[in-house]
C-alpha cells in the first residue's frame, strides 16, 4: 500500500522551468518590495470563509479579516478587535466595546452594527455558532462601538464560540456584505485584517495576492497563535498554487518560493539534505482524517451500511499509504483530538478492532443491494488522494461497488455541498481532515452536528438524540459532567456514524532559511513572518 504515495525525485520538469521563468520575472519587477511566496495546500476557489469550511478559505480569511476574539497558543480566547467587555452577574448579558481606530479596507470605520450582522451570518452557518444563537435572546449594537449579546439562559462557551480558531471562523465584515444570504458567497472581499485581497491579481487555479494593509491597527501584545499583535512584515504575500509535488519541491529548493505549507512526508528527506531549507512541525495538535458519508442517499442512508464502513477502516493501512513515516502519524480512534482532555474510546469498538468479517456481516444486515458508491477523490492533496484510494479498495474488499471520481480539492469543496441524488451530481463519500483545535469537544466539532439538511455539515446526518446531548454539553459547567456527556456524544456519534476517523498525523512545513517569525499554531498565519 505504501507504493501509493512513493515517488522519486525527478529532474527539473518543463513545468518547473516555466514556473521559474515566471517567478524570476516577477521577482525582478518586485525588487523594491518584500514578497513572501507561498505554496498553499490547495487552490483558492471559494473566497467566503462563512460559506465554506475549507481550510484554504479559512486561511484566506485570516489574511483579510479580523475577529472579535482569538485563541492564543493555549487555545484560550483573548480579545482581538474588542477592547473591553463585561458580563452581568447572572451570566446572561455580555457587553463588548470595540477598539479605537478599526477601519475596513475601503476606508470606512468598523462599527458595532457591522459586527452584529457578521455574528448573525456566522451563527446561521457554523455548528458552534448555531448552538450559541439557540440561546441568544437578542444581539444588538447600542452605539457605534458597543455590542450587547443577551442570552435566554446561561451558556458556557460564549467566548470560545466567538473566538474559535478554525472553520467557520467568526470573521467580521462590513454590514453591507454580512447581510448577504449565508448560503450564498459574499460578492466582494473587504475585511479589516493585516492584509488586503488583491482582486485584480487573483488568477484562480494559479495565484492569489495579498497586499499589506498600511492602515491596520495591531494590538500591542506579542503574537500568540491567532491572538496578539498581527504585524505584516512583508509588503506582499503571493500564494502560488503548484499541484505537482515535484515542481513544488524544485521551486522551494531553487529559491523561487519561500514556504511550502504541506510537503509530502516522503519528500522530507530530500528537503532536509539542503542546508538552506528548514523543515519542522508547527502544529502541536496534528490533524485527524475524516471519512464522510452522505446520509441522504443510498447506500449510506442505512445505519448498518455506515457501520460496516467504520468496521472496515484500518487506520494503520490509511496512515502508511497517506503519510508513510510513522514518525509523523499516530493510531488513535477518538473522534476528539488525540491528546486533548476529552479523548475517549467510548463506543469505538468497531474502530478499535477493525474487521473485514464484521464489516461484511453488517453490510448483509443492512441489506446492501450493490448500489455503487461514488467517492470524490481530491487528486491534488496527497493525503486525501491516498485515503480515497484506500477507501475504494477497502469497500471493494467487503463487497461494495465503487466509483472513484477524480477532481481537485477546490472543485470537491463545491461538489460536496450538492444535496442532489448521486445520478444528478451528488456524492456518497469524500475525505477531509480537521485540525485538533476544531475537534476538541462536542460543540466545536462541526462533524458531530446532526441537524439534518438545515444545520448539519456536508453529509447531513440527522439525529435529534445526539443534538440533545451536544446541547446538554454546551450548557454544563461541571467538568466531570461535561466529560461524561462528551463520552455519550462520542458513543452516539459512532452508533449513527457521523463519520469515521482514518488516523492522526502531523504535517511538517518547509521554508527557506531566510524566512523567520513563523507562529506555532494549528493554523498557519503569515503576519509576523519576515524575509531577509
Amino acid at each position: 500500500m505504501a507504493s501509493i504515495t512513493r515517488r522519486r525525485f525527478g529532474v527539473f520538469t518543463a513545468a518547473a522551468v516555466a514556473l521559474g521563468a515566471a517567478v524570476g520575472l516577477s521577482a525582478q519587477a518586485a525588487q523594491a518590495e518584500t514578497v513572501l511566496r507561498v505554496i498553499p495546500h490547495a487552490d483558492l476557489k471559494n473566497v467566503d470563509p462563512i460559506w465554506t469550511t475549507a481550510y484554504i478559505t479559512r486561511n484566506h480569511g485570516y489574511m483579510v479579516y479580523d475577529t472579535l476574539f482569538a485563541m492564543d497558543e493555549n487555545l484560550e480566547p483573548q480579545p482581538q478587535m474588542v477592547d473591553t467587555w463585561e458580563v452581568s452577574e447572572d451570566g446572561l448579558t455580555w457587553t463588548f466595546v470595540l477598539r479605537d481606530g478599526l477601519t475596513w479596507h475601503d476606508g470606512t470605520p468598523v462599527t458595532a452594527e457591522d459586527c452584529v450582522a457578521s455574528l448573525q451570518r456566522w451563527g446561521a452557518r457554523d455548528g458552534m455558532g448555531q448552538k450559541l444563537m439557540d440561546t441568544v435572546a437578542s444581539l444588538e449594537a447600542t452605539d457605534e462601538k458597543t455590542i450587547v449579546l443577551t442570552l435566554s439562559e446561561p451558556y458556557g462557551l460564549v467566548l470560545e464560540s466567538i473566538g474559535k480558531i478554525s472553520s467557520n471562523v467568526p470573521f467580521m465584515m462590513p454590514k453591507r456584505l454580512a447581510d448577504t444570504d449565508p448560503f450564498e458567497q459574499v460578492p466582494e472581499i473587504v475585511g479589516s485584517g493585516p492584509f488586503m485581497f488583491s482582486q485584480e491579481d487573483w488568477v484562480p487555479g494559479s495565484k492569489v495576492v495579498y497586499l499589506r494593509n498600511e492602515n491596520y491597527n495591531p494590538r500591542e501584545e506579542a503574537p500568540s497563535a491567532a491572538a496578539g499583535g498581527k504585524l505584516a512584515q512583508v509588503d506582499r504575500v503571493e500564494w502560488l498554487y503548484i499541484p505537482d509535488q515535484t515542481t513544488a519541491l524544485n521551486a522551494l529548493l531553487n529559491g523561487e518560493v519561500d514556504y511550502w505549507e504541506q510537503p509530502p512526508v516522503d519528500l522530507v528527506p530530500i528537503l532536509q539534505q539542503n542546508s538552506d531549507i528548514v523543515v519542522e512541525v508547527l502544529d502541536p495538535l496534528g490533524n485527524q482524517g475524516m471519512l464522510r458519508m452522505n446520509h441522504l442517499h443510498p447506500p449510506f442512508d442505512n445505519e448498518k451500511v455506515r457501520q460496516a464502513v467504520v468496521a472496515a477502516v484500518n487506520q494503520e493501512t490509511y496512515m502508511l499509504a497517506a503519510i508513510g513515516d510513522p514518525e509523523y502519524f499516530d493510531i488513535c480512534t477518538s473522534l476528539y483530538a488525540c491528546g486533548s482532555p476529552l479523548e475517549t474510546t467510548a463506543g469505538a469498538d468497531l474502530l478499535v478492532n477493525p474487521s473485514k468479517e464484521t464489516a461484511m456481516k453488517l453490510l448483509e444486515e443492512g441489506g446492501y443491494d450493490g448500489t455503487p458508491v461514488v467517492i470524490l477523490q481530491a487528486t491534488d492533496i496527497p493525503v486525501l488522494n491516498a485515503a480515497s484510494l484506500v477507501t475504494a479498495q477497502t469497500l471493494r474488499d467487503i463487497g461494495m461497488e465503487v466509483e472513484l471520481q477524480a477532481m481537485d480539492w477546490a472543485t470537491l469543496t463545491s461538489r460536496r455541498a450538492v444535496q442532489d441524488p448521486v445520478v444528478d451530481g451528488g456524492w456518497n463519500v469524500f475525505h477531509t481532515w480537521w485540525i485538533g483545535g476544531d475537534i476538541s469537544n462536542p460543540v466545536t466539532h462541526t462533524g458531530l452536528s446532526t441537524g439534518g439538511t438545515e444545520r448539519a455539515w456536508f453529509g447531513w446526518p440527522d439525529d435529534p438524540k445526539l443534538e440533545e446531548l451536544r446541547d446538554a454539553f454546551s450548557k454544563e459547567t461541571d467538568p466531570d459532567v461535561q466529560k461524561a456527556l462528551a463520552d455519550e456524544v462520542h458513543a452516539r456519534a459512532l452508533q449513527v456514524v457521523t463519520h469515521a476517523n482514518f488516523g492522526t498525523w502531523f504535517n511538517p512545513v518547509a521554508y527557506r532559511s531566510n524566512v523567520s517569525g513563523l507562529i506555532k499554531s494549528p493554523v498557519q498565519f503569515f503576519w509576523n513572518v519576515s524575509k531577509n
